[in-house]
């Protein structure tokens, strides 16, 4: 079959070809792709930024926010048929640890991670998951449309949900970054708080596309921000890197949140600062399985909107180039 990998680090991919996976164990699961998304994280990979964090095995396939349709189903998967639509959650999880018991999938100490830490994701025609990952998608739904939910809105929602207990009637939330998953967040923000939440981008196009999401304000910098508003509530981080995590932690109010899902930089922080502030850090990983379906169930009502550009998977090359130039508003997906 078709597929996209890591042959080495700092070198372009290209589309090769691979044995097709194989159903090995009771509840494996073969799934034929229909679209995967285009993560920034896969751009991370291939400049070899996680390679101590997961110590994959080079040649490996990329891709980690995938759906499509089930094509096999190991001897103990009676619940999905070859057909059904499906959305795969990216973590590969035991179900038997208190993590797994407690829906905090991605917790799992055992869990695998496809696309990532080796285990072959989905910039391919097919690709291997179990059945725990996977979530049925209602008959006549587009896979392809929905693939990017799998990352990028599961992250969303995962941050909203764990930063919503901490915010009050009339605060406000500055979401730092606007691009694939910000547009999600700013949606389930308005979805699960009542908050106030402003916009901050360098780019003006990007401003310009996030006013269509009905923010309160959106600002050109930080600074520009603080000037105007005097301070925020909590900073929903969606960069995590050169100056924005010192930025963000000064942009606080006492008692603020600083709630980070971007990453690749970091900054100083200073204890008697924290303390004085009474501040809070949240780090945000991946959602739950259990999050992914309440996910599904927002975007089969029309709840929630998800902005997708295609590009075949031959022209794998050409849309990564695409993502990292910021020429991509919404989320790119590859079509096997």
């Amino acid at each position: 079959m078709k597929a996209v990998q890591v042959i080495e680090y700092h070198t372009p991919v290209h589309v090769t070809e691979v044995p097709e996976p194989v159903v090995a164990h009771p509840l494996d699961v073969v799934v034929r792709i229909a679209g995967a998304g285009i993560c920034r994280t896969d751009l991370h990979i291939l400049e070899g930024q996680l390679a101590d964090a997961f110590h994959p095995v080079l040649p490996y396939t990329l891709g980690h926010e995938n759906a499509g349709y089930v094509a096999e189903v190991g001897s103990a998967v009676s619940w999905l048929a070859p057909g059904d639509p499906v959305i795969v959650h990216p973590a590969v999880t035991c179900g038997f640890c208190t993590a797994c018991r407690s829906g905090d999938d991605m917790h799992c100490p055992t869990w695998r991670f496809p696309g990532v830490d080796g285990w072959g994701g989905g910039y391919a025609e097919y690709m291997l998951t179990s059945a725990r990952s996977l979530v049925k998608l209602p008959a006549g739904a587009d896979p392809a449309a929905m693939a990017p939910h799998a990352d990028a809105g599961l992250t969303a929602i995962h941050a909203v949900k764990r930063l919503a207990p901490h915010l009050r009637p009339g605060s406000t939330v500055a979401m730092i970054g606007f691009g694939g998953l910000g547009h999600l967040a700013i949606q389930l923000l308005r979805l699960y708080t009542t908050a106030r939440v402003v916009v901050v981008d360098n780019s003006a196009e990007r401003l310009k596309w996030a006013e269509t999401f009905g923010p309160d304000a959106v600002f050109e910098s930080v600074a520009d921000m603080v000037a105007r508003t005097g301070g925020v509530d909590a900073v929903l981080d969606l960069v995590g890197e050169h100056d924005v995590p010192r930025e963000a932690l000064a942009a606080l109010r006492k008692g603020g949140v600083y709630s980070i899902v971007g990453y690749g930089g970091g900054t100083h922080i200073d204890f008697l600062d924290m303390i004085n502030r009474e501040l809070t850090v949240l780090g945000n990983q991946i959602g739950t399985h259990t999050e992914l379906t309440e996910l599904m169930n927002l975007a089969a009502r029309d709840r929630i909107r998800l902005e997708v550009r295609r590009f075949p998977l031959e022209e794998v090359a050409h849309a990564l180039d695409e993502v990292a130039a910021g020429r991509v508003l919404g989320r790119a997906v590859l079509v096997p």
